[in-house]
């Protein structure tokens, strides 16, 4: 699979840059890397990002803020339309600080994500449509008033959601023990494969199963394969689903294989695992 490395591959000189993207292929989990911090106001069509920490599925009633990292994105079109759109807005952790400098900010600390989703609102809707204008302008201005209009979208987003999202733009954990232990806690259920997951924890598929037997003294599908299982029991015993309802949402790919599994590991049949919880649940 092609990695595609943003802004970089679009040839944009400048620090702060725009880009009217435009598709009309769907793509499904993309390789990305964001060298950059990236805006992506979508127009038309749907996103999907996932990323070490967060995932977020939007459409064209919000828009993202991702910091620079390795993401997989999915793009998808909407229910009437026939391509994707998105506006995309990059910019350096070095205009970030130069920002929290600037207006003497200071983060109250909270917990720290790799992307952000906001709602439009008429304002941001009026911003989108000003960085169009902008972008049909000669690099030379574009610099210039890119540099204003960053400062206005980054004001307008910290009167009504607080400063801590600036901070996790510009913030480096050094643990990265915890970082690798959190993602794969987060990611337990999104049926990611190794490939996928060494991907966005920039490791190496080999360097990935260290890693993860080192922490988890597990291998990475055993592992997995519990976590599915017993959020499968789970939902048997507290979402009266049938099996049949579940078995593709732990990702098996047919009934019989997941009650397998699930009697391997819970000793009775996933449907007999049911029966028996529902008939405490009487008593």
């Amino acid at each position: 699979m092609k990695t595609i490395t943003l802004p970089d591959d679009l040839n944009l000189n400048t620090s702060i840059s725009i880009y009217d993207y435009e598709s009309t292929k769907k793509i499904y989990k993309e390789q990305i890397i964001l060298s950059k911090n990236t805006f992506s106001f979508v127009q038309e069509g749907k996103k999907e990002v996932v990323s070490e920490n967060s995932s977020f599925a939007i459409d064209n009633s919000q828009f993202l803020l991702m910091k620079p990292g390795h993401f997989f994105m999915t793009e998808k079109f909407s229910n009437n339309g026939n391509n994707y759109r998105s506006i995309l807005f990059f910019f350096s952790n070095q205009d970030v600080l130069k920002f929290i400098r600037k207006f003497k900010l200071n983060s109250k600390g909270s917990k720290l994500y790799s992307v952000y989703s906001f709602n439009y609102d008429s304002f941001i809707k009026g911003f989108v449509d000003s960085l169009l204008a902008i972008s049909k302008l000669v690099t030379s201005i574009q610099k210039k008033i890119l540099e204003v209009k960053l400062e206005e979208i980054m004001l307008y987003l910290v009167e009504f959601k607080g400063i801590n999202f600036l901070y996790s733009l510009i913030n480096n954990s050094n643990n990265r023990s915890q970082r690798f232990i959190e993602t794969m806690q987060r990611n337990q259920l999104n049926k990611l494969t190794i490939k996928e997951l060494s991907f966005i924890t920039n490791m190496s598929v080999s360097t990935f199963k260290r890693e993860f037997e080192k922490h988890f003294k597990s291998s990475p599908n055993k592992w997995f394969l519990e976590k599915r299982l017993e959020h499968a029991a789970f939902l048997l015993k507290n979402k009266s689903k049938r099996p049949s309802d579940i078995y593709k949402e732990i990702g098996y790919t047919n009934l019989s294989s997941f009650s397998n599994a699930f009697r391997v590991k819970f000793g009775i049949s996933p449907k007999k695992y049911q029966q028996n919880w529902t008939f405490i649940d009487t008593f």
